[in-house]
């Protein structure tokens, strides 16, 4: 099995370099500058970050589609919006071979060289922890093969370089200012990517590690644990009691009992050796100039 999930992560990364050339014009910005009505006129699209990832997606599912056809699989799209995952590819020939791809997008933050907004990489509730639970997911997790993070990393435009009030007609889209350019696509295992901490808006989710270069090469913290361990501390995330090397347990200011949520103390809970953490790099106080 382990043979059948290199050959189609390794595919799907050739697959994903592909992939801004098709979404970029020869200068690196987006091609989708907005949509129209029925009297052709152009309406800018927002910079809201849901509204871009939506329409990448759209955009991107023809390319999907070849890919599985090329590859000998199906893709079976998430029955509601907020299930998990965004695509699933299933093996035409042997359909228990299945591959969970989410759909990911984040932007390169302006103040910190090198860094990212982070993505979150899907939820360590019920159907994480219950491996055969249908909740919110187009197939139980244990029946995915790989559960991969297809990544898409952008630069907004400036807010100043943006209308949305205008309306313009077909010929003016050179007018048009892309909301987003310089996309750059990836293709990662989750667990080589996450971070220990919740991703942003959601403490449900699984957050990612921030730093670029990390993400492209799958640095994550994990990276020296391995996926097994990456399992069993987002299985154990927050329903552990924090205790004092005397066995007491640590109290927040409020009285309530603290949870592990840090992987150094789960690690010493478990009595695993810390040192393996991939070390995450912190975030420079020096704001670009």
């Amino acid at each position: 099995m382990s043979d059948i999930k290199k050959e189609f992560l390794d595919k799907l990364k050739d697959f994903s370099k592909e992939l801004t050339d098709y979404v970029s014009d020869k200068v690196g910005d987006w091609k989708v500058k907005g949509f129209i009505d029925i009297e052709k006129s152009v309406y800018t699209i927002s910079s809201d970050t849901k509204i871009i990832s939506k329409i990448l997606e759209i955009q991107l599912f023809p390319k999907f589609k070849e890919f599985a056809d090329q590859n000998g699989y199906e893709i079976v799209l998430a029955e509601k919006q907020n299930w998990y995952p965004d695509l699933s590819f299933v093996n035409k020939k042997k359909p228990k071979i299945k591959f969970a791809v989410d759909i990911k997008t984040t932007y390169r933050l302006d103040d910190y060289d090198g860094f990212c907004n982070g993505f979150t990489l899907g939820s360590h509730g019920e159907y994480f922890r219950k491996r055969t639970s249908t909740k919110n997911i187009q197939f139980p997790y244990a029946e995915y093969t790989s559960h991969i993070c297809l990544g898409i990393l952008y630069t907004r435009a400036l807010s100043t370089d943006i209308d949305e009030t205008k309306i313009l007609q077909l010929n003016e889209l050179d007018k048009i200012t892309s909301v987003i350019k310089d996309l750059v696509f990836f293709a990662e295992e989750k667990w080589k990517i996450s971070s220990y901490r919740s991703g942003s808006g959601n403490t449900a989710n699984i957050g990612s590690v921030e730093y670029i270069d990390d993400i492209l090469n799958g640095y994550g913290v994990f990276k020296n644990l391995g996926e097994k361990w990456f399992d069993e501390y987002w299985i154990d995330f927050g329903k552990i009691d924090l205790k004092d090397e005397k066995g007491k347990p640590i109290l927040t200011p409020k009285g309530k009992i603290k949870k592990i949520t840090n992987l150094k103390d789960y690690l010493n809970y478990r009595g695993e050796d810390d040192s393996k953490i991939n070390p995450v790099r912190p975030k420079s106080k020096n704001k670009k100039k």
